[in-house]
């Protein structure tokens, strides 16, 4: 019996409009064909897709609700926010977009996430771009130069790093889901807590593979006493930081490395050249002021470093590139540089502004790195030639 596509729709919207949460196309055919009589799966099937995301979304595998009309709400919205030569950002919560993904759809992960997460709640946010610090440590100015502000983890409670527990263990379960066996996951910590966010994430199946250690003045800790730093000019009360930890996870291989490279395309890194491998030690300058400039975020983590290691995350150069955390986007712009497609998500609105035009900038600039000399790389004067 030939039903026009106008009586399947409208019984699919019907079917989808009495439920609170998603349904299986069994379960929405079964609900059209009481209405309308007999359709084929292939056909209801083919007309959800056809108007996803704008009348239907799809959850996961064979799933579907009506979309949203506005979700603005929890911060997010239908479809991305940007397209920017390949790379896709979307504005929404992470963990709630991770879990209606497709299994096994995701080749690399590269993310710099909150290290203790309450610095990026809302109110530490809020009291940062106001200058008043909070957590944020606001440094003083050195020779004329501001200094960017930086977490203090140290403020942590026991309470804290139960919640920084929980929250990387189902991130980590998330990622473990998405991923492709043998794929990077390679996220930025910080030496008082990548403990924890190893332990937590190893939880979930992942393997940890080591870390990628960037070598940068940081200027955490090194500090007197305080309010005693006259009477003990000689004590730091911890070490001057001078290093970065990125930890690295697999997704455990299928089979041998070979055979994984085969069938799913990674399994291992990249190497600069062919005589030379990926190496775990990378000198890094801090983020310049032209970049922080282009993309003012306060984790912004320097292109010359980013493109290192995102190169390198895809072994056969195949697959797209996930961050979860994409702040204002600076490691989609390294992988447009690059050359490979990638999918960034961002919660926050006032970043999500940010990237908008940040993505391009950053991806436009060029730097000298003697790791790569293929690219010749040159860093514009400021206020050059790159555009949005």
């Amino acid at each position: 019996m030939a039903v026009a596509p106008g009586v399947i729709r409208d019984s699919i919207v019907r079917c989808l409009s009495g439920r609170a949460g998603d349904a299986s196309l069994a379960e929405i055919r079964a609900d059209v064909t009481a209405q309308v009589g007999d359709v084929p799966a292939s056909s209801i099937r083919s007309y959800l897709n056809l108007n996803v995301p704008a009348v239907f979304e799809r959850t996961r595998r064979g799933r579907y609700r009506l979309t949203p009309i506005d979700r603005t709400s929890t911060a997010e919205r239908v479809g991305p926010v940007l397209r920017q030569g390949l790379a896709v950002l979307y504005q929404a919560d992470c963990l709630e977009w991770l879990d209606r993904q497709e299994p096994a759809s995701i080749h690399a992960v590269v993310t710099d996430p909150p290290y203790g997460l309450v610095e990026y709640s809302g109110p530490e946010q809020s009291k940062l771009r106001n200058g008043k610090g909070g957590v944020w440590r606001i440094p003083p100015s050195f020779d004329g130069h501001r200094r960017a502000p930086l977490p203090r983890f140290t403020v942590l409670d026991a309470a804290d790093r139960v919640r920084l527990y929980a929250f990387f263990k189902s991130l980590g379960g998330l990622l473990a889901r998405v991923t492709v066996p043998g794929a990077n996951i390679i996220v930025a910590s910080n030496p008082l807590l990548a403990h924890i966010v190893a332990s937590a994430m190893s939880e979930t199946g992942l393997e940890v593979r080591g870390t990628i250690v960037r070598l940068t003045m940081t200027m955490r800790g090194g500090d007197r006493p305080k309010n005693a730093h006259v009477e003990f000019e000689h004590v730091s009360v911890m070490p001057r930081s001078m290093w970065e930890p990125w930890i690295v996870f697999r997704k455990p291989i299928e089979g041998r490395v070979q055979d994984n490279l085969r069938k799913w395309k990674t399994g291992g890194f990249r190497r600069p050249s062919v005589e030379k491998p990926f190496g775990d030690v990378i000198r890094s300058s801090p983020t310049s002021k032209f970049e922080r400039t282009i993309a003012p975020h306060p984790s912004l983590k320097p292109q010359s470093f980013l493109r290192r290691i995102i190169r390198a995350s895809l072994p056969l150069g195949h697959g797209a590139v996930l961050d979860p955390f994409a702040g204002s986007g600076s490691t989609l712009a390294a992988a447009n540089a690059i050359g490979y497609p990638s999918i960034g998500i961002e919660s926050d609105p006032e970043y999500v502004k940010v990237a908008l035009t940040a993505v391009a900038k950053l991806g436009s600039l060029e730097f000298i790195d003697p790791a790569f000399p293929q690219f010749q790389y040159s860093l514009p004067v400021q206020g050059g030639s790159s555009s949005a």
